[in-house]
């Protein structure tokens, strides 16, 4: 059964628009405290502890991005436990999220979404659970995550410093790809070992070279994420597109027209805000490609991925330029 076809979309794709999810949640949540150390605008809530330790916690869940169910759980789990990775922490303790179509679906397909999950946690090292479930008209899956990290040697979205390179730890394309799997049933491996990837080691590697400010890239693209990091940071930040990786596909998707409406409106979101250059829409279209279980993207330079850019000091209401 391709569960693709019991949901209106896919993936992080189909997560509420930035900017309405920023009306939604206007003075909804106060600013950060001492102990509440990140409380809104980051990937995820962290809390200062005894012991010199934080508390980092998140959530996320969508709806399928493959048709496998055991595939589908490996990918859902993966992107949740990113967050806590993109904070600079380890993941502790999980508990599962799902929403499940009694009667359509039969529960075996519900128990090899879960198993996928349950692995995935178990390579990250990450205990899992028990969750809660729901009778829901279209499949979900996802996580709660609970990690630990050091107070001190976090990784926020605001902390973005002039001067330093852009690292991206995964290629773009998922979106695109994951669009055309929908449509036509195609099966994209490369994408699909993308997107089961833990950041774990990119977390590491970030934060042993130093750096202090990252986010992972999913539902709003890079171009969607590298704003919010620079709005909140103070700075601009400039895009080399020749250098960003792409998975195997994704322009030829692309060319095709399997562009999720996600990546449109992260594009449409960001104009205000972007000076394209010579791009074309194509190429700004795959920068604000809706990925599911995206790499990290690092303000520093982080061995063994490709450096995409720099963050140079703000040019008026210009968060973003592409070269």
């Amino acid at each position: 059964m391709r569960l693709t076809q019991y949901a209106h979309g896919g993936g992080c794709a189909c997560k509420i628009p930035p900017g309405e999810l920023e009306e939604m949640v206007a003075g909804l949540t106060g600013p950060a405290t001492d102990d509440l150390l990140v409380g809104v605008g980051d990937d995820a809530a962290v809390v200062r502890i005894e012991g010199g330790r934080a508390v980092i916690a998140t959530a996320d869940f969508f709806t399928p991005v493959v048709d496998d169910a055991y595939t589908f759980g490996r990918i859902a789990a993966t992107n949740a436990l990113s967050d806590v990775y993109a904070m600079g922490g380890t993941p502790l303790v999980a508990v599962n999220l799902l929403g499940w179509p009694r009667g359509v679906l039969p529960p075996e397909l519900a128990r090899e979404v879960l198993r996928g999950g349950a692995d995935a946690a178990r390579e990250a090292g990450c205990h899992l659970g028990g969750g809660h479930s729901i009778d829901d008209p279209e499949p979900k899956y996802g996580m709660a995550v609970t990690g630990l990290g050091d107070p001190d040697r976090l990784l926020r979205g605001d902390a973005a410093v002039a001067g330093l390179p852009l690292t991206l730890t995964k290629p773009l394309g998922l979106g695109v790809l994951n669009n055309r799997h929908k449509a036509t049933g195609e099966v994209f491996e490369e994408a699909i070992a993308v997107m089961t990837t833990l950041n774990r080691d990119a977390s590491v590697a970030a934060l042993a070279a130093g750096a202090r400010c990252a986010t992972d890239v999913t539902g709003f693209g890079l171009l969607g994420h590298l704003h919010e990091v620079a709005r909140a940071s103070g700075v601009t930040a400039v895009v080399d597109a020749s250098a960003v990786p792409y998975v195997d596909g994704a322009r030829r998707s692309l060319a095709d027209g399997f562009v999720p409406g996600g990546s449109r409106r992260n594009l449409d979101w960001v104009r205000p805000f972007l000076d394209a250059g010579a791009a074309d829409e194509d190429e700004l279209v795959l920068l604000a490609d809706a990925q599911t279980s995206g790499g990290l993207l690092v303000a520093g330079e982080v061995p063994g991925y490709p450096v995409v850019g720099e963050l140079v000091p703000r040019r008026g209401e210009t968060t973003l330029v592409v070269r």
